[in-house]
């Protein structure tokens, strides 16, 4: 269900989320048009910090946030706006592969990026929170769309808190079963 965050009283157990994060290249990629601002809106990191999120969340409630690698100190001022604690920066690591299956060959300044990061972090108790311990943090699958993270992710974390809680997607960019949802893609 599409939920409009600044304006409900829904609370939520999970928040996972693929901010719109801002960058300082506008222009990347053989084609110089692959940054994220020629794909969706992006939002500063300001604007990100006023959003409601805290608003939305459970007494006890898990945030499963993805990061970009030369953005790891906005991660976690974000997460810190937002009110939660920080508890892995590495909670759930995505190691692209290609279409073919093939390990990916992203972008990058230094070394060139295979995979992806999420944070996850807490408020309240995890321990009331956590139902499965079983689940790896490396995931590896294909790339889809730009930004476009893939459906394994949502499925461990509905293993890991369980299939019954409230759960949102924040910026998504399509609707899932089983997911409230917010994002000006949908």
């Amino acid at each position: 269900m599409k939920v409009d965050i600044l304006n409900t009283d829904k609370k939520y157990n999970v928040i996972y989320c693929d901010p719109a994060w801002q960058f300082n290249n506008k222009k990347t990629g053989g084609s110089m048009n692959s940054s994220a601002q020629d794909q969706y809106r992006v939002t500063s990191l300001e604007d990100m910090k006023a959003l409601p999120v805290g608003d939305l969340a459970a007494e006890d409630c898990a945030l499963i946030m993805w990061w970009v690698n030369s953005m790891p100190l906005e991660a976690i001022d974000l997460c810190k706006a937002w009110g939660f604690k920080l508890q892995n920066m590495n909670g759930f690591v995505w190691r692209k592969l290609t279409v073919k299956g093939l390990p990916f060959f992203g972008m990058g300044f230094t070394t060139r990026a295979g995979s992806e990061s999420c944070i996850i972090a807490y408020r309240g108790k995890q321990s009331n929170l956590v139902k499965h311990r079983g689940v790896r943090a490396v995931i590896e699958a294909r790339v889809g769309k730009h930004s476009e993270k893939p459906q394994e992710f949502r499925d461990a974390i509905k293993r890991i808190y369980g299939y019954d809680v409230p759960m949102i997607e924040l910026f998504s960019r399509k609707q899932v079963k089983g997911w409230d949802y917010w994002g000006d893609q949908c």
